[in-house]
């Protein structure tokens, strides 16, 4: 049975409130519709410190108060034109990549050298690259673009960025974990 703690809820709700902060931190890059904005980084955060459950529903949230009206998205955005909108394949894979690098990153036990480079590519994997996947291909979709329009629109010069958010999420997901596991942040026994 799924079953959720309250402060687990508690938690979700923060990081979820943390992606629509990020959100207004953007930098449009004028020659594409999707801004870089610190949202996959608190992606990354909510997967890597919440695990993969809480990580999951903290960024379903985000995606089911956007779907009802919500302003929550970048720059105050929110409705199902924006869950329809060009960036809208990002965001449908925020939740699929919370519960990736939950996932994953709750396999990683140690703080050794190994696992700080195994957290770092669980960031840079589902937190950015598998963002690509959906993202990219709903992007050329809705603008009716070819694919290497749509890498360039909307991948390559990302990529950068992406790297060092995934960076950023490793050096605070690691110092963070050794003092709060991820049992104690949500309430959950093993």
């Amino acid at each position: 049975m799924f079953k959720l703690s309250i402060r687990g809820v508690a938690f979700s709700a923060l990081f979820a409130a943390l992606v629509v902060v990020f959100g207004f931190i953007s930098l449009p890059l004028g020659f594409t519709v999707v801004p870089v904005t610190l949202q996959t980084l608190a992606v990354m955060l909510a997967g890597g410190l919440l695990g993969p459950k809480y990580g999951f529903f903290s960024m379903f949230i985000v995606v089911a108060l956007t779907a009802i009206g919500f302003p929550l998205l970048q720059g105050g955005q929110g409705g199902l034109g924006v869950l329809i909108g060009p960036t809208a394949g990002y965001v449908w894979m925020w939740p699929i990549a919370a519960m990736l690098i939950g996932f994953t990153t709750q396999k990683i036990k140690s703080n050794s050298t190994l696992s700080i480079v195994l957290i770092f590519l669980s960031m840079e994997v589902f937190g950015s690259l598998i963002l690509y996947i959906s993202g990219v291909p709903w992007l050329m979709h809705v603008l009716g673009i070819s694919f290497e329009k749509g890498m360039v629109l909307g991948c390559y010069p990302f990529l950068v960025w992406d790297s060092l958010k995934a960076v950023a999420a490793t050096l605070i997901v690691i110092p963070i974990r050794l003092i709060f596991p991820i049992e104690r942040l949500t309430g959950d026994s093993k």
